[in-house]
């Protein structure tokens, strides 16, 4: 551990975004621009804190602070500078930013913007808590915060109105609606991540329990809590209820629907919980967990089902994700479902990590992946909003022809696409090229199949990234914009606000992908110190390498499914439409995907019809058949006990008093008749009952 030479930085990080959400109200009343530009301010501000923090990570340090908290327990509060936690609260501090700068242009004119700068704040804060807690615990705060503010900005636009969906209004699978309202996609996106959020917190309770702390450095300093879980048949079952919260917040299959539904939030909200905060805190707390469990047990194939969960359930995302993109008409649609499966890369990573000998590979192409990813789909979410705001439409095939009147949105988009789909020297081809080696160097069966779902969805990934391309900028403008510049609505560029923070972020997309080896390394060797002096792990560097299974597997990927969307989609040699139109099993499966293999119908089905069905049953069965009819039987039971009641009431124990006081009046009249007053007479009644008793007792004995 190291002093810091602004010990305070770690904490501002993420107090000043939280204390700028609760100053906006105030400053709501200077004016919307005095809001606006003062709730740009506290991010910077945060980013800049975070910045102070780099020299931690260029040299492989550590910065650990506490301060008390729950004494009882003897639970501290406290913040870990480590390079993966300096690392990723700069990149969720500087993307934030950028995405506040292009609000400004975004939501410029909307009338709840007081809320939605409060939200925005608050999440930032929320996910750098997460990034830079020092336990489980505060972590847990942070982690709910960033839920909460999900909700609350997915659903911003809670009018509803149509124009505000998500999905095609009409369009069904199953019976079941597939368009949203924001309200109701923001309630989605709420109640499917507590699933995981409830098992994350059964997890860390469970650990808790057996450890008696929550904090991360005195977990990986006495492991004597891992072998009493293993001990217990507790250790996978916890270590997997952890990860759940991942699977929920980083929308991993099975909780992977609300994504998608959640683009019906602004598209500034989007980017921010695409490339900063939200999804990355699953793939962040992995990151974190990962290593704990692989050094706290003596033979690291007792964790190895837990990583072999990771692994699996991020090659099974990556590939659903990027087959529901294939078909997706919505560009923000499109950008999620991807962003779902460079998610599970980033996943898959990480879990093949703990199934190799060099934990430190498959580490370091997860966090690349997550760095690489950041950057770039920042930059796609905001030239999409760029490009919903020029056109009208969220629909790509209501765009097209879109190359020459926004010349900078093309090329900052191409960029980052290319990298998206692993155009060489571009940052997404290094990230994924470091994943697919790091699955190989797992070797066995196992390796293979998880490689061939990797490879599979990068053909995918670069088919749908040439169409999207394709369907939006090449070809014949659509007859939907040609009607609005029929009536005088020419497309335009978005102003300087919103256009530069793309083009830092294509810029830096650009430069990550010409230093990717180098980047690579650093990351390397930053971690490798760090898992060295945090977790006790012994690594052996070996620096950048191409693998050239994983290379020719990288390209060949980028080539078909290049080759089949530059076909279909920029040169237009084929319609692909017609295609699906005329071949029943093209036109079966383009249904299939784009009703999203059902999962969400049959998640509706299950989940939300079935309980309702229930309570509908039970309320015409139970209630309304039994308890109602029963109610009415009872009381009216109940009167005529009450009837018969007050009968006996009156006629038989009021008769019986009566009758009674009237005995005892008479009988009271007659004796009262004896008591003359006269001394003589009393003295000669006594001695003759002294007689009669006497008598009495002669005869009875």
């Amino acid at each position: 551990m190291v002093e810091l030479a602004f010990p305070l930085a770690p904490w501002l990080v993420w107090a000043i975004p939280m204390f700028g959400a609760l100053l906006i109200p105030l400053y709501a009343k200077f004016g919307d621009k005095a809001r606006d530009y003062i709730a740009v301010i506290f991010p910077l501000l945060s980013a800049i804190s975070a910045a102070m923090m780099l020299p931690l990570a260029l040299n492989g340090q550590i910065f650990h602070q506490q301060i008390p908290w729950i004494t009882s327990l003897n639970i501290k509060a406290g913040v870990l500078a480590d390079p993966l936690g300096v690392l990723m609260a700069n990149i969720v501090a500087w993307i934030s930013f950028l995405i506040m700068v292009y609000s400004i242009g975004y939501m410029h004119g909307d009338t709840n913007l007081t809320r939605y700068w409060f939200f925005m704040n608050l999440f930032i804060g929320s996910m750098q808590l997460i990034v830079l807690s020092d336990n489980f615990l505060q972590l847990f705060f942070g982690w709910e915060g960033v839920g909460l503010c999900s909700y609350a900005l997915i659903g911003f636009w809670n009018k509803d109105k149509e124009k505000d969906y998500v999905g095609t209004v009409g369009h069904t699978a199953w019976g079941f609606a597939q368009a949203y309202s924001p309200s109701h996609a923001g309630m989605k996106a709420f109640i499917t991540t507590r699933v995981g959020d409830v098992a994350f917190l059964i997890g860390i309770l469970t650990l808790f329990f057996y450890s008696g702390t929550f904090g991360y450095t005195e977990l990986a300093a006495e492991h004597q809590w891992a072998v009493e879980l293993a001990r217990s048949g507790l250790l996978i079952p916890v270590a997997v209820l952890i990860f759940g919260g991942a699977i929920g917040k980083s929308a991993q299959f099975p909780l992977h629907e609300w994504l998608p539904d959640a683009m019906a939030g602004p598209t500034s909200v989007s980017a921010l919980i695409h490339a900063a905060t939200m999804v990355k805190a699953g793939v962040f707390l992995v990151a974190r967990i990962g290593p704990l469990f692989y050094v706290a047990v003596q033979s690291a194939q007792l964790v190895a089902p837990f990583f072999q969960t990771v692994a699996w359930i991020g090659a099974i995302t990556a590939f659903l994700a990027a087959s529901q993109a294939l078909v997706a008409r919505e560009v923000k649609k499109v950008l999620a479902y991807s962003t779902v499966s460079q998610i599970g890369y980033m996943m898959l990573g990480l879990g093949v990590a703990g199934l190799s000998s060099e934990f430190v590979g498959g580490f370091v192409a997860g966090f690349f992946h997550l760095t690489s990813h950041a950057i770039f789909k920042a930059a796609l979410f905001m030239g999409a909003g760029v490009l919903i705001h020029a056109t009208e439409t969220k629909y790509m095939d209501e765009m097209g022809g879109l190359k020459g009147g926004m010349k900078k949105t093309y090329f900052a988009m191409l960029v980052a696409t290319g990298s998206l789909a692993g155009v060489p020297f571009l940052s997404g081809f290094w990230s994924k090229d470091a994943i697919l080696a790091s699955v190989l160097d797992v070797g066995g069966i196992m390796a293979y199949g998880l490689f061939g779902l990797a490879t599979i969805t990068a053909i995918m990934t670069a088919f749908y990234s040439f169409r999207m391309i394709g369907m939006i900028f090449f070809g014949k403008k659509s007859h939907h914009l040609q009607e609005m510049e029929h009536h005088g609505h020419d497309v335009r560029e978005a102003p300087t606000v919103m256009w530069l923070p793309i083009a830092i972020l294509a810029a830096a997309t650009l430069t990550i992908g010409v230093t990717g080896p180098f980047f690579e390394g650093f990351l390397e060797t930053a971690f490798a110190k760090n898992l060295k002096e945090l977790y006790g792990m012994q690594i052996v560097e070996h620096g950048f390498a191409l693998n050239p299974i994983a290379i020719s597997a990288s390209v060949l990927a980028l080539v078909i499914g290049g080759f089949f969307g530059y076909n279909y989609y920029i040169a237009r040699r084929s319609d692909p439409f017609r295609m699906v139109q005329s071949n029943a099993f093209l036109g079966g499966m383009h249904k299939f995907l784009e009703n999203r293999w059902y999962i969400d119908a049959l998640y509706y089905k299950i989940f939300v019809n079935a309980p309702i069905t229930a309570s509908n049953v039970l309320f015409k069965g139970l209630e309304l058949g039994v308890l109602d009819k029963t109610n009415v039987v009872v009381s009216k039971g109940a009167i005529a006990l009450s009837a018969i009641s007050n009968w006996f009431d009156s006629n038989v124990v009021d008769g019986i008093a009566n009758g009674m006081a009237t005995v005892s009046t008479f009988v009271s009249g007659r004796v009262r008749k004896i008591q003359t007053g006269v001394a003589n007479q009393y003295v000669f009644a006594f001695a003759l009952g002294i007689v009669f008793l006497v008598i009495l007792m002669l005869i009875l004995l």
